[in-house]
């Protein structure tokens, strides 16, 4: 059972953007409290349910470099210890010059971004301007602090280009926003840190930063077992963005690196160098 507090609602909160950004006044009305009630005992919340506590794995990341933002993402979906899809678009297309990626509950993700872009296209409408890449993430963010501890599962990275250059952000559900150049989410996002920390570099060109947000993601799909599929890659750059790759397979990535490696790729690498 779940009950909402109505005296949250119809309250408005003002972001304004933060460091040299011009100011966007947004108000919007708070999320309403959720409280999770258990059939069999006290009323508990942060995911009283066990609906909310389920397996999820992805990987995507992103990262800053001298002529804009690239990201790069999966397309695997899991349903606890099974796969469910290998085809999910985890890169969100909110507008023309906004971009979000989803990691976590996909129907929370996609539903909230979804929202996002709603709320962009009404701003424009209204005020004759675009939104602001900081005000679009910390649009996003309001709503999760709103709703957080009511089972939430988001990891979001916001990426744009607005009148002040190219920006990237990390939302996550428990309402945490941070602005960075390099972000990788996900249960396989510690093995594609481990390529971008050795590779990464702000002056490489676009072709060296999609090669290496293609290695990153086909490393993490390697070791990672809930995430695979296809690898997607985005280039956010000053005229919007612009969609490089649209589903390269993982299975064809490994048999070419393994190629460079002079191996031939069906795992038995100690035995091709012995004989």
């Amino acid at each position: 059972m779940i009950d909402f507090d109505p005296s949250t609602f119809g309250l408005a909160h003002t972001y304004q953007k933060e460091d040299k950004d011009e100011i966007n006044t947004l108000s919007m009305p708070s999320a309403p409290q959720v409280i999770y009630r258990s059939l069999n005992g006290p009323t508990q919340t942060n995911g009283g349910n066990k609906l909310n506590n389920f397996k999820h794995g992805t990987t995507t990341l992103g990262f800053v470099f001298k002529e804009g933002i690239l990201l790069a993402v999966d397309s695997r979906a899991s349903m606890g210890s099974f796969l469910s899809s290998e085809q999910v678009r985890k890169v969100i297309e909110i507008n023309e010059y906004l971009l979000g990626t989803m990691a976590g509950g996909a129907a929370d993700c996609q539903y909230w971004l979804a929202y996002l872009a709603n709320h962009c296209r009404t701003y424009e409408l209204k005020n004759g301007s675009k939104l602001s890449v900081a005000a679009a993430s910390k649009f996003l963010q309001g709503i999760l602090i709103g709703y957080k501890n009511s089972g939430l599962s988001m990891g979001c990275m916001i990426a744009g280009t607005d009148l002040s250059g190219q920006h990237l952000y990390y939302i996550d559900n428990d309402g945490m926003r941070l602005k960075g150049d390099i972000f990788s989410v996900g249960s396989g996002s510690t093995y594609a840190y481990g390529v971008l920390d050795n590779y990464y570099r702000y002056d490489l060109s676009l072709d060296e930063a999609v090669e290496l947000g293609v290695r990153a993601i086909y490393h993490a799909t390697h070791r990672d077992t809930a995430s695979g599929g296809v690898v997607r890659v985005y280039h956010i750059h000053q005229n919007g963005w612009t969609k490089v790759h649209d589903g390269i397979d993982v299975v064809d990535l490994h048999y070419k690196f393994a190629q460079q490696k002079g191996l031939v790729g069906d795992g038995d690498e100690a035995k091709q160098r012995l004989f």
